[in-house]
């Protein structure tokens, strides 16, 4: 797998040691669940597709990798860029933050969301 090539896993995870945490849990979580994995080089994200489950609404990015069953558009991948990027800035409370943030101003008005970009996101505004 390409995590164990230390450039991808790095990259996925902007530099940051909380990140590749995440992400590495990410990985293993997707590989449990049957996910197909591969390393998008435009984005810099992991992509795990082909699952039936285990992800929010279209997709749910955790550290580097993006979890999905096929929503796998160059405009979403440039969305969940934008999440891996929060992960790395944010750390592991990223998670937390999230979710608070999300249970006050769900989809389109959560601040996360909203930065990493609603229309590439496939939210309606």
């Amino acid at each position: 797998m390409c995590a164990r090539r230390g450039l991808p896993l790095i990259r996925a995870s902007r530099g940051s040691a909380q990140s590749a945490f995440v992400t590495r849990v990410a990985l293993f979580y997707a590989g449990i669940l049957g996910a197909d994995i591969r390393f998008d080089d435009e984005s810099g994200i992991f992509v795990a597709s082909g699952l039936r489950g285990g992800f929010a609404r279209g997709g749910t990015t955790l550290g580097g990798v993006y979890l999905t069953r096929r929503n796998t558009t160059r405009s979403v991948l440039r969305h969940e860029a934008v999440h891996a990027d929060q992960w790395a800035r944010y750390g592991i409370v990223f998670g937390l933050l999230y979710l608070r943030e999300e249970l006050r101003h769900r989809g389109p008005r959560n601040r996360f969301e909203i930065e990493a970009g609603l229309e590439d996101g496939g939210y309606r505004t």
